[in-house]
Parts: structure tokens; C-alpha cells; sequence
């Protein structure tokens, strides 16, 4: 089959305006009648009347008398008045309705029994009405309690019930009807002990949309999965059309690749709308309409079936049921990296946010529209406008959060060299109460360094070798960093080389990274690996130009690992601890010192105590050593104070 080109792209208020255009509340779902106690996360389909009155008799809005207030008006400290308890005063607790003739309420504790529990003294009056709730007080009968397309709260259904309204009209919940595609997944149920068969992958983003569609208020139906063949597809989509649902979700085939027929198979059924927005992730969404029912095109690779869901789909699923759409709540922040983008796209970047001293910092998480990991290790986005051609690090940008506001609070930012050691530190602190996030950027030593200089972070993982005297860190922070800072030790590790399980290519060492049929993986400029590996080759005598590989660069060692393993690569420096995640085989070269920089300021934190605490537990150093390649005699030492 032919490949195709985007056809009728938009930009995203475009796109959506097209879609919203077609339908309103009601249109597709109609409405039913709920009882009241189940009608919480419902939208009103009509007004809703109070039938009584609330409170239906005058009642006692405190424990006390029930008195005549005329007969308390004389009432004065030194002239009190007294009152015959069950004629003038009649005892009465809260809620209580109201003895006949009687128009206030003497709360219990200004009064004072007498004259053997017979009467009264009263030094104070009350007037009329007082610690009284009248009839209708909170609802009258026939008020509006609730006008059509009013989101029923938990609380509205004490409002439906006491203004006695047994059973409620709504909307009813849209259906959505989700059919999977793609010839090279199958249910990861279906798998048996072998695993997954050659060549395909669990089915997981019907999952993930149903799960979103779910919270929306819709009922969320998913259909077998689907093989990439044009007539199977289009039967899916005539049948769901046919059925009860009310939206129609069609995953992956949405792009303009030779093998993307669902495109072809709306334009056959019935009208295309929109085939791409401008937005990434995101791009190959479509909006369709059969049998007049929308049928959305969502892209295959999960970050952007999630943008293209809460982009496209939240808002009309929230239309169907007579509310606006759902926005996440905004917060101001300092981009602690510089993006660029193209300008004509909408991008929508995962990035992790804390509070860092008295402003929110946004950390970019790597790109990767096929990366579930890229949104759920997020907690905001940050949208960049299609006309931007990038934001700089620094600037003050404005984020949307996915995630509580209280994560901000709770985040520390780690920015800097990565290490596998962080994990199990931010699995600890997962683990306290109250529980703290910490988030890693994996920028390089250096840039980590930069970042705690500049205040974008909590505290940065680095290994820099300085050359001169064979020490680790200090110099560096002596020379970039000009706040009071310390320097705590985490582990001591072995970097050497990482090669495929059996060393086919008989690496010993870092003078055969010189050979020619060698290719070698590199860290980035900037992390102390890469620091190491040009002092180790000054050292041989080696150049880096005659290394293949020298410039592809990677982020982490766990990406440096993945190269090897995937004969991207035959060798690449890293950490003994990433080799053995993955089997590899491991030449050791040297045994560095992995430490943090911690702003002093900060240490008083509690969530810097907490991890302090975290690193210099019994279970963090037993996890630790179970990784293998790790000295921890001064772990969770400060090694050094830094005066600024």
C-alpha cells in the first residue's frame, strides 16, 4: 500500500473547535434517572427542585432551654432572671424540633440551675430566634437546588437527599468503545511461560486509555485486538459504529506509514475531519465522523495516544456530559535546561518540578513518544507554543501539573551524573513518611555542578577527576560553584569496560579501543565518565579520533549498557553495576569516588534529612552491595565543606 501524506492537518483549537462543533450535551448519550446516594461523579441532565423543605420544623440549633425570648429581656448580671424549668424553659438538645410557643434557644452553659433543679438564672437575655434553625433555613421547598449539568460531588448527595429528592436525572455516561490494532502485539495475558513470541510486544495502551476514559466519567469497552489488515479494520469500525458506543477509539494505524489504514478505513465509512495536528506528541491523531459518531484516530506509541486522549478525547467526553473540560492546575517555574523546538508544532515536554529554595524548578525529561517512562517519572508538562523555536534555561515558563500540587513540596531534584545507587535512594525515600519524591536528571557531572551554582537543584550526583592530583569533585566545586555547598560521599564504584557476554571482540583494555574493528559508545561531554576516558587515553598516548564510535554519545551507563548489548556498539566505559543488570562482561580500569553536592542551606531541609538518613541505612548499604562494584567505607561522609 502507498504511503500517505497528513491530509486536513490542524492545529489543536482548530481540530478540537471542529470536533465540538458537531455535538452538544445530549446529542449522542441522552439521559437516565439515578437513586440520589449513587449519583456522586454524575452530571445533572435537568434542574433539580427541592420537594421539602430543610429543615421541615423549626429545631434546636443547640443543647439548652427552650424559652419565650421576650421573657429573658430583663436579664441582667446583677438583676438575673429566673425561669421555671418545664413551663417557661423546657430542656431540649441539638436538632430537636422546637417545643410549641417557644422562640429561642438558652445554650446550657449560661445557665444556672437553681432552687433544686426547678428553675433557671438567666444574667443575660437571648432574642427571638436565637440558637434557633427555621423551617427552610438550608433549602426551602421548590428552590433550585442544582440547575442542569451540574457535577454531583460527594457532598451534593446530602443536598439531593434532605431536599427530598430520592433519584436524580443525568446524563449517562458515555460509552467508549476502544479497538486495538497492530499485527505486532497480543494480549500479555495470552502469553504463556516461554514469553512473548518473536517479534511483539504486550498490548498495553487500550489499558491506559481505558483507565483515562474511566475517570473521565465515560464506560470504557475494549475490543479484541485488531491485524493490520484495511478490511478486518474497517469491519471493527462499521461494527462499533453499530453498537452502543458513543465514541469510537481506534489505536495506532493513525500515521501516514504504508501499514496506517485507519485513515482509509474512516474516509470508506463515512468523513475525515482532521488527519494530523499540530502537536507532538501526538501528530497522526484523526477525527472522523460515522454513522454520525465521532471516531478518533489515536497515534500507537503511548505518550502520544495519552496527549491525543486528554487533548482531543477528555474534552468531548466532557462535552457529552455538559461540562467544560478538564484542566490541570498551573504553576509558574525556572526551565533548568534550555529546549529547542521547531516552530509550526505544538510540543508538550514532560519535565519533573520541586520547590528549590523560594521558586519551582522544571527539569526536562528525555523525549520519546514511545517511552511510557517519559510520563510517568513527569508530574507537570510543559507545553511550548508551535511558534517558539525554544525556551532558554532560565526563563520563567508556566507548567501544567499532572500530579498533585503538594508533589512540588515533597520533589527533591537531583541533577547531574547518574548512578544505579539513585534509584534505591529514591525508593527509600519513597518509603518515609511523609513520603518524598526525588527526581534525577541525568545532564553530567558538570552540568550538575552548574545547576547547584545556578540553584535549579537540591543537589547533584558528580565523579569529576581532576587530572592534576588524581582527586575527585573538590576542585571542580572550588572553581564553578560560589555558595556555601558540601560534599557528601555516596559509593565508591569500578568503571571499566563494558563488552557482550564472552568478550567476542577480546577487548583488554582502553588501548584497543584504537583497533579498527572495535566500535565504541561514549558518555557526553561534560559527565565524569567522559572526563575519565580522555585522561586514561592522554595517558596511552591514544587519540580520540582514531576511536569508531568516540562520538556517539550516550546520557547514562544503563544507555552505554543497552548499546553493547544491542551490538550498537562492542565496548563502552561504565559501571560495573550497569554491566551486570544486563549480563554484560566487564574489563575494570579504575575505582572512582561518586559523591553529592549539596547546597549547605539546604541540609537543614527536612527532605534533605530524610535522605541523608535514606543513604546511611542498614537497607540502603545491603541493596547497594547486592548490586556488586561498590566500596561504601564513606558513604553518607562529608568529604568536604565548601565556604563559597
Amino acid at each position: 500500500m502507498r504511503r500517505r501524506i497528513y491530509l486536513n492537518m490542524k492545529e489543536l483549537g482548530q481540530a478540537l473547535g471542529l470536533l465540538l462543533e458537531r455535538y452538544r450535551p445530549g446529542d449522542l448519550v441522552g439521559q437516565e434517572e439515578v437513586p440520589s446516594r449513587q449519583a456522586a461523579g454524575r452530571v445533572t441532565s435537568a434542574p433539580v427542585f427541592a420537594r421539602i423543605s430543610a429543615p421541615g420544623f423549626h429545631s434546636a440549633a443547640m443543647d439548652g432551654f427552650a424559652v419565650v425570648a421576650e421573657e429573658t429581656f430583663p436579664a441582667r448580671d446583677d438583676a438575673p432572671v429566673s425561669l421555671e424549668i418545664g413551663r417557661q424553659a423546657v430542656a431540649i438538645n441539638t436538632g430537636f424540633p422546637m417545643p410549641e410557643g417557644k422562640d429561642a434557644v438558652v445554650m446550657i452553659e449560661h445557665c444556672l440551675v437553681d432552687d433544686g433543679n426547678r428553675n433557671i438564672l438567666l444574667r443575660t437575655p437571648v432574642f427571638p430566634w436565637q440558637n434557633v434553625r427555621k423551617v427552610g433555613e438550608d433549602i426551602i421547598a421548590t428552590e433550585l437546588v442544582f440547575p442542569t449539568n451540574h457535577f454531583v460531588a460527594p457532598y451534593d448527595i446530602g443536598a439531593l437527599i434532605a431536599s427530598g429528592n430520592v433519584r436524580v436525572k443525568v446524563w449517562k455516561r458515555p460509552v467508549v468503545r476502544i479497538i486495538p490494532t497492530g499485527s505486532e502485539i497480543v494480549e500479555l495475558e495470552e502469553t504463556d511461560e516461554k514469553g512473548l513470541p518473536a517479534g511483539k510486544i504486550p498490548e498495553s495502551n487500550s489499558a491506559v486509555l481505558s483507565a483515562l476514559a474511566e475517570s473521565c466519567g465515560a464506560v470504557a469497552v475494549v475490543e479484541p485486538i485488531v491485524d493490520d489488515i484495511p478490511s478486518e479494520i474497517e469491519k471493527a469500525v462499521s461494527s462499533a459504529c453499530e453498537s452502543d458506543a458513543n465514541v469510537i477509539l481506534v489505536n495506532a494505524g493513525s500515521s501516514a506509514g504504508s501499514a496506517d489504514y485507519t485513515v482509509s478505513a474512516v474516509e470508506r465509512l463515512g468523513e475525515v475531519l482532521v488527519h494530523g495536528i499540530t502537536i507532538m506528541p501526538g501528530k497522526p491523531t484523526i477525527i472522523g465522523i460515522v454513522a454520525g459518531k465521532p471516531v478518533i484516530g489515536i497515534p500507537g506509541y503511548p505518550v502520544s495516544a495519552i496527549i491525543a486522549f486528554e487533548q482531543i478525547v477528555a474534552p468531548l467526553i466532557a462535552r457529552l456530559q455538559g461540562r467544560d473540560g478538564f484542566r490541570h492546575p498551573e504553576a509558574l517555574a525556572i526551565l533548568s535546561k534550555s529546549l529547542p523546538s521547531k516552530p509550526g508544532i505544538e510540543e508538550f515536554r514532560r519535565v519533573i518540578a520541586g520547590r528549590v529554595g523560594n521558586r519551582i524548578v522544571a527539569s526536562p525529561i528525555k523525549k520519546g513518544a514511545g517511552s511510557i517512562t517519559t510520563i510517568t517519572r513527569a508530574n507537570a508538562i510543559l507545553r511550548i507554543p508551535l511558534e517558539s523555536e525554544g525556551i532558554r534555561e532560565g526563563q520563567e515558563v508556566e507548567i501544567e501539573l499532572i500530579r498533585p500540587w503538594q508533589s512540588l513540596e515533597k520533589t527533591l531534584i537531583c541533577i547531574g551524573s547518574h548512578d544505579l545507587c539513585l534509584d534505591i535512594v529514591a525508593d527509600l525515600l519513597k518509603r518515609t513518611s511523609p513520603a518524598v519524591e526525588m527526581a534525577s536528571t541525568h545532564v553530567g557531572s558538570l552540568g550538575g555542578i552548574n545547576a547547584v551554582a545556578s540553584g535549579l537543584c537540591h543537589l547533584a550526583g558528580t565523579h569529576l577527576l581532576d587530572t592534576g592530583d588524581g582527586s575527585y569533585n573538590v576542585s571542580y566545586v572550588k572553581r564553578y560553584v560560589k555558595r556555601p555547598a558540601v560534599v557528601v560521599n555516596l559509593v565508591y564504584r569500578q568503571q571499566g569496560l563494558m563488552v557482550s557476554k564472552g568478550n567476542p571482540k577480546s577487548v583488554q583494555g582502553i588501548g584497543d579501543l584504537g583497533r579498527e574493528d572495535v566500535t565504541f559508545v561514549n558518555r557526553q561531554l561534560g559527565s565524569g565518565t567522559r572526563v575519565l576516558l580522555d585522561f586514561e587515553l592522554s595517558r596511552i598516548g591514544l587519540d580520540g579520533g582514531r576511536i569508531r564510535g568516540y562520538e556517539n554519545e550516550e546520557y547514562t551507563h544503563m544507555a552505554v549498557a543497552v548499546s553493547v548489548l544491542c551490538g550498537k556498539a562492542d565496548a563502552g566505559l561504565g559501571i560495573l553495576s550497569a554491566a551486570r543488570a544486563l549480563g554484560l562482561d566487564f574489563i575494570p580500569v579504575v575505582e572512582e569516588r561518586y559523591d553529592l553536592l549539596i547546597p549547605e542551606d539546604f541540609l537543614g531541609q527536612p527532605t534533605l534529612s530524610m535522605l541523608l538518613d535514606c543513604i546511611r541505612s542498614r537497607e540502603f548499604s545491603e541493596r547497594v552491595r547486592s548490586l556488586g562494584g561498590y566500596d561504601m567505607k564513606d558513604t553518607g561522609k562529608i568529604m568536604f565543606r565548601h565556604g563559597g
